[in-house]
């Protein structure tokens, strides 16, 4: 995938992981388009990334992907990379207590429902485009969940199954599919304050951006390397191991 020279759309690019690869992509030399449900933080996304195209949409509906599609396509004809950033992270109760199912259902849709659907409707015109490539990113608890956060980590693990299959099927297309597998990074998601100790947003996203130059079709960093590379038996080792010191922290 080429940084330098592409159109790229980043759901989720008005903070974050998003916004720090579009800062990235844009100083590189590519046109970055980047979607968000609020327009206050698209607006102070561009202004602390000048040269960055917005576009207000609420990716866990249905009608509005495909309206987004439609436009970034119309108006970015060139559009030749679709990266699926956009998520939430929730931390409801214990599943033996009442749940509030849209919670769940919400998550679902932005995480998981809204990269497969944006994936499947972009595919036909990646296609035609130079150097074309859809990037998903996971997170390292799609191979050691928390358990207190079951839906967000079931998500994240059917996105990595997903994109291991969209990578089968697209093999002999000039479509690459690549997997940013982050670790805990200090951002915002799950709420202020969650993530401080997570690495360095700056770090992370530099990291990420030299993996993708090098050509790396799916690769962690830190705890999530470890993670994604580990045999089963390690991963059983790690899960337990996360979940009851997290669990004696709370």
């Amino acid at each position: 995938m080429r940084i330098d020279n592409s159109t790229i759309l980043i759901t989720g690019g008005a903070s974050g992981i998003g916004l720090a690869l579009a800062q990235r992509f844009v100083r590189a030399g590519s046109t970055v388009v980047v979607c968000g449900r609020r327009q206050e933080q698209l607006d102070q996304a561009q202004r602390e990334c000048p040269g960055l195209r917005v576009v207000q949409c609420d990716v866990s509906v249905e009608a509005e992907r495909a309206a987004l599609v439609e436009r970034v396509t119309r108006e970015f004809p060139a559009l030749n990379v679709l990266v699926n950033n956009a998520g939430i992270q929730n931390r409801p109760p214990p599943l033996r207590e009442p749940q509030d199912w849209s919670r769940h259902r919400s998550e679902i849709a932005i995480n998981l429902e809204a990269p497969m659907h944006l994936s499947m409707l972009l595919i036909p015109h990646l296609i035609k485009q130079g150097s074309p490539a859809i990037v998903n990113v996971t997170s390292g608890l799609a191979f050691v969940p928390i358990a207190f956060m079951p839906t967000y980590c079931a998500t994240k693990a059917a996105l990595h199954s997903f994109t291991l299959s969209l990578r089968y099927q697209l093999k002999d297309s000039p479509v690459r599919v690549i997997e940013v597998v982050p670790p805990a990074v200090n951002t915002d998601l799950g709420g202020k304050g969650l993530h401080d100790a997570g690495v360095p947003l700056d770090e992370y996203a530099d990291h990420a951006v030299a993996q993708i130059e090098k050509g790396a079709l799916e690769f962690g960093y830190q705890f999530s390397e470890k993670g994604r590379l580990s045999s089963r038996e390690e991963l059983d080792q790690a899960f337990t191991a996360l979940n009851e010191r997290l669990a004696k922290g709370r």
